[in-house]
């Protein structure tokens, strides 16, 4: 596995205590970075420091992403351990199981769009000032194929990645002239505990989709995260990165 050039960056990972975010923390870290996690499991955060901090620098913030002030207190935090936030890459996210639209119960639909969507915004509008006082960021917001196809019996799931593919057009936009990159990618579904809240019917469904028979694995996933977060992205803002093994072609 070739070295991606972090040497010295600190990046922050939303979601960071399991999963893809898991997987971009240990490339990170091999790659140079320091690395701090916010997730709001503060047990697995625990755990993941430990297993991360043979590696590197490793700090945790345990935080509600979709509580503006927590997410302001988690910047602070993270800066005064790591001195500045070089990277910001929103994983953090959740499901909120399967169903037809209408019989998905509106507190969810709320619960997974303030996950998915608000979390990230609150993220950025966080870190962006500390990345403009830097004159240096790069941003990525893990979005899914969902957003750009549309999941039948996920429609919550599928609207709030629509709208972080959205947000991050946007705000690649307004930083583009800024030396802070702002870029998603849009994964097919990686086999993770994110699969625990889906039914069977539906990750069958998500499978057939796939050309490539098989789904990601998240160490793919944290391979074009880390470009995307690295130096060497450059020209690119605003962008969507297809991960759907064939499934998305655009």
């Amino acid at each position: 596995m070739n070295r991606i050039d972090l040497e010295g960056r600190a990046v922050v990972i939303t979601g960071g205590a399991r999963g893809i975010g898991y997987a971009v923390a240990q490339r990170a870290l091999r790659s140079g970075a320091s690395v701090a996690l916010w997730d709001v499991d503060s047990e697995r955060l625990a755990h993941s420091q430990r297993e991360l901090g043979e590696l590197g620098k490793v700090s945790t913030v345990t935080v509600e992403l979709t509580d503006d002030a927590a997410v302001q207190q988690a910047t602070a935090q993270t800066v005064a351990a790591h001195g500045s936030i070089d990277v910001l890459i929103n994983c953090a996210g959740i499901t909120g199981g399967n169903g037809a639209t209408w019989e998905l119960a509106p507190e969810m639909w709320r619960r997974v769009i303030d996950v998915n969507l608000i979390g990230p915004y609150l993220t950025c509008r966080s870190v962006v000032p500390q990345m403009l006082k830097q004159g240096y960021g790069r941003i990525v917001n893990i979005a899914s194929v969902a957003g750009k196809e549309g999941n039948p019996n996920a429609s919550h799931y599928s609207a709030s990645k629509a709208g972080l593919i959205g947000l991050t057009k946007s705000l690649g936009k307004e930083l583009a002239t800024r030396n802070i990159l702002v870029n998603a990618v849009t994964p097919a579904a990686a086999r993770t505990e994110i699969f625990d809240s889906m039914s069977q019917q539906h990750i069958d469904y998500m499978l057939s989709k796939i050309p490539m028979n098989r789904f990601l694995l998240p160490e793919e996933a944290a391979s074009l995260i880390l470009w995307l977060s690295s130096e060497d992205c450059a020209f690119s803002t605003g962008s969507v990165f297809d991960l759907s093994g064939g499934r998305a072609t655009y």
